[in-house]
């Protein structure tokens, strides 16, 4: 993984990402609820990571004061935030979600400044500002129905919930790294921790343990396990390792637009000139903030 250009760790997690959009519509539309299906995507990860942790000989044994932080971790970063982000797009426009999730530049900036003393140029600050503008302006239709919503302010509390634990988790797990425990185990337990304290809780609230044999059902699991679990996050915090959580997060920045590709492509979806515009002024805010430094 060290030989891993900085460009393959950013351009990695963001299209496998940028396709899980359209892949959770096939688990959305299996009627499995929402605990189950999460919860079976983070166990099988969480056990194909195990298995990778074995065959690269790295220890799956942490120290017992780890425990607590990755426990925290699989309820906060893969629990409540994934949770969150379903529950909010019953309430808001995904758009919106989207939108909210931009702000993550901001938070992990914040974050890593005061946690890891990462800091961040301005020139960075701005291009990543004119980067979220460019999604509010391809999400614009969107956002501006959002008050006709009668749980509006409900799912906007949830998605921003959302984002926080995102920022939370992020810190957890880079803490956990910089004490020189392995990624690949310590993403394991957590996202092990995940997958059962979202089982239980939807054994809690009555949801039962839920699994549709369809084939559009499992195949479309495996993807969100094997690539947008497994592969994308081990790129992802590797990226942060590297060059700071604030660059990191700008991830989830392009992820909006090239999903937004992949729904032309598959779902009809058609741009509209603001859409056009806002694309460009993301892409080319994105390539500003990243730009390296003369």
């Amino acid at each position: 993984m060290s030989t891993v250009s900085d460009r393959w760790l950013f351009w990695g997690p963001t299209l496998i990402w940028a396709s899980t959009w359209h892949v959770i519509l096939y688990q959305l539309a299996s009627g499995v609820p929402v605990l189950n299906s999460v919860g079976w995507r983070f166990g099988l990860a969480a056990l194909m990571l195990a298995a990778f942790a074995r065959w690269q000989k790295l220890s799956l044994k942490l120290p017992l004061s780890a425990h607590g932080l990755m426990l925290a971790t699989g309820i906060v970063q893969y629990s409540g935030n994934y949770f969150s982000v379903y529950e909010a797009e019953r309430h808001i426009p995904s758009g919106l979600v989207a939108v909210l999730f931009c702000l993550m530049v901001f938070g992990n900036a914040l974050s890593g400044r005061v946690f890891f003393g990462q800091r961040v140029t301005a020139r960075f600050l701005v291009a990543s500002a004119g980067a979220v503008l460019g999604v509010v302006m391809i999400f614009w239709p969107e956002i501006a129905s959002t008050g006709a919503r009668p749980t509006a302010a409900y799912g906007l509390m949830l998605g921003l919930a959302a984002v926080l634990a995102a920022c939370v988790g992020n810190v957890l797990t880079l803490t956990l790294t910089r004490r020189g425990l392995a990624l690949v185990p310590v993403l394991a337990w957590s996202m092990g921790y995940g997958s059962v304290f979202l089982l239980v809780m939807s054994l809690v609230t009555g949801q039962g343990l839920t699994f549709a044999w369809t084939p559009s059902y499992v195949l479309s699991l495996l993807y969100l396990a094997v690539l947008g679990s497994v592969v994308a996050f081990v790129l992802y915090f590797k990226l942060a390792q590297r060059q700071g959580t604030a660059r990191a997060a700008l991830t989830g920045v392009v992820i909006p637009v090239i999903a937004l590709g992949i729904s032309a492509i598959f779902e009809g979806w058609r741009p509209t000139a603001l859409a056009l515009a806002g694309m460009v002024l993301c892409l080319g805010s994105i390539y500003a903030a990243t730009r390296p430094r003369r």
